[in-house]
């Protein structure tokens, strides 16, 4: 009979004790993330398109935007309201938002740095104001030419006049590339100064974020009284879990972009966004309402991948729905 020490009985109590625990702690997970719906926010047509180096036509872009609501995508970014001279790809985003085929369930938004953004979007029919500043001071310089000050304060002006529902994205809200790791309690701060958001997104614009920051930051953002989304690129390839902790932190919004597209052109070595269709194909395969048609999306992809001419970085338009 083999002598069992105290020491050994201690450990195998321990073992059984956390083996129980991680169970307990993927039961409620998987528990929180069945009474999840999430809306989706496709942003290809404006963040994935934006530093692409083609540029398309308005026409195509109001294309993309039309066949993305056809998928059954809840909200679409279709234009950003930006100087064309610094992101000429995206010239003509009046042209685009007349070019918008309007399907019932689908909400139309415009990205705007400033006020004279917001008062071009204002003249066209999309629904909702998405206005985007940096947590930091050097990202603030290079992508809107302010101080971090200054492009508070241009947000707030906007959130205190909007006619529209509001959404207020907080770029390198995990990392700067320019200034590194970027401290949760600024972010925090910068959230609170907006209080009049309808809506709070946290970016991780380079791509270096990880579920456990993602979930406290995500946690303590929405305390402050406010719905809370994610935009997660997938620079570091944990885009996807980024996703799903932002989710069980209690995020209402998840920003994804068809194909993979996407990246910064004021952000060195940034890539794409996560690909919606794969992201959705994760949601649907957890229990996760997306009310997105899979297949459908799938086709824009492909469609997009012919149009651009190269392989996109999402992966499921190429490997195809699991049987």
């Amino acid at each position: 009979m083999r002598r069992v020490s105290p020491r050994s009985s201690d450990r195998s109590r321990q073992r059984a004790a956390a083996s129980r625990n991680a169970s307990e702690s993927v039961i409620s997970t998987q528990a929180t993330l069945e009474l999840v719906r999430a809306i989706l926010c496709d942003v290809g047509p404006r963040d994935g398109l934006q530093n692409e180096p083609g540029v398309l036509a308005p026409e195509l872009r109001a294309g993309l935007v039309n066949r993305l609501a056809a998928a059954g995508l809840p909200r679409v970014e279709a234009a950003s309201f930006v100087d064309p001279t610094r992101v000429p790809a995206m010239a003509g985003a009046e042209e685009v938002a007349d070019g918008i085929r309007r399907r019932p369930g689908t909400e139309y938004s415009g990205l705007v740095l400033n006020g004279r953004g917001y008062e071009r979007l204002l003249a066209t029919p999309l629904d909702r104001v998405n206005c985007t500043l940096a947590a930091t001071e050097s990202f603030n310089r290079r992508n809107g030419n302010a101080s971090l000050e200054e492009a508070t304060a241009r947000v707030v002006a906007i959130l205190e006049r909007s006619e529209k529902p509001t959404t207020v994205t907080i770029s390198a809200a995990f990392g700067c590339p320019f200034e590194g790791r970027v401290d949760p309690e600024r972010v925090l701060e910068l959230a609170s100064r907006l209080h009049e958001a309808d809506e709070i997104v946290l970016a991780d614009t380079i791509g270096v974020a990880t579920p456990t920051a993602v979930r406290s930051l995500t946690e303590r953002v929405t305390a402050l009284g406010r719905p809370v989304g994610g935009h997660f690129h997938n620079t570091r390839n944990t885009g996807y879990a980024n996703a799903l902790a932002a989710l069980e932190a209690g995020a209402t919004v998840l920003d994804a972009s068809v194909g993979g597209l996407g990246g910064c052109p004021f952000a060195p070595r940034a890539t794409g966004n996560i690909a919606t269709e794969d992201l959705v194909y994760l949601l649907q395969g957890e229990g996760i309402e997306t009310g997105v048609d899979l297949e459908a999306l799938i086709s824009v992809a492909a469609w997009l991948e012919e149009l651009l001419g190269r392989e996109l970085p999402g992966q499921l338009y190429r490997a195809g729905i699991a049987a």
